[in-house]
């Protein structure tokens, strides 16, 4: 069979960005969907068009092909590297960047899976496409989006392969309660979400290491010891 190849290039530009409330990766949930993290979609001004997405709320969940904005060192690099080392490994272990999740591909482009809780069609940007259980910084662009569709999208017998052969499931968080009321309340369960996924790099488990986390203007510091993680402080950013 002959293999004839067209034209290859692409050039590509957001639709939109997202906008969470992670100003930096720390903290980010590793994959899509494993906390409900509300966000909102807002469609740049050339696509900002409500027949764009006529329809749209009839579906519950969407997929986002969007940017690994932060990885700046890797912008303009030319030299293809074929394996990464995920932390879920340990981060010593090489795997092939095709057989990986890694923000480090050759095109820095990520998929993600989130719900759809609503469309705002009254606001000053709209439409805009309110979600939840986003694993993205905000300000992350959005090359596209797609409806999830359950009949073809989901696998029930698919195999995870090495991202099931380490630890599964999530810390026991431990918040007091004089430091829990500092956090406004419609936060707060947002925030033990994260922090129950454990938000530090999988090699790391030194029990006396104090680690800052920043959320939606608010700096969280912890430790963790075992299955529990402790929240220390938190502070409000100016």
């Amino acid at each position: 069979m002959a293999c004839d190849k067209k034209e290859d290039n692409m050039e590509i530009k957001p639709v939109a960005h997202i906008f969470t409330g992670f100003t930096d990766k720390f903290g980010v949930p590793r994959q899509s969907g494993l906390a409900e993290i509300p966000g909102k979609i807002v469609f740049e001004p050339g696509f900002r068009d409500v027949n764009a997405i006529r329809e749209i709320d009839r579906f519950s969940h969407l997929w986002l092909i969007w940017g690994f904005s932060e990885n700046k060192e890797e912008a303009g690099r030319d030299v293809f590297r074929p394996t990464v080392r995920p932390p879920r490994l340990g981060g010593n272990t090489r795997v092939g960047v095709f057989a990986s999740r890694s923000p480090f591909r050759p095109n820095g482009l990520g998929l993600s899976v989130v719900k759809l809780e609503s469309v705002d069609i009254d606001c000053a940007e709209a439409p805009v496409l309110c979600i939840s259980g986003a694993d993205m910084v905000s300000g992350t662009p959005i090359y596209d989006i797609k409806p999830y569709l359950p009949y073809a999208d989901s696998v029930p017998d698919a195999r995870g392969g090495f991202s099931l052969s380490q630890k599964e499931g999530t810390l026991n968080v431990v918040f007091p309660e004089e430091v829990l009321k500092q956090i406004p309340e419609n936060d707060r369960d947002v925030l033990i979400r994260i922090l129950a996924q454990d938000p530090r790099p999988q090699y790391q488990s030194d029990p006396e290491r104090v680690y800052k986390m920043d959320y939606n203007g608010i700096k969280v510091s912890f430790i963790v010891e075992e299955e529990k993680l402790y929240v220390k402080t938190v502070e409000k950013q100016v």
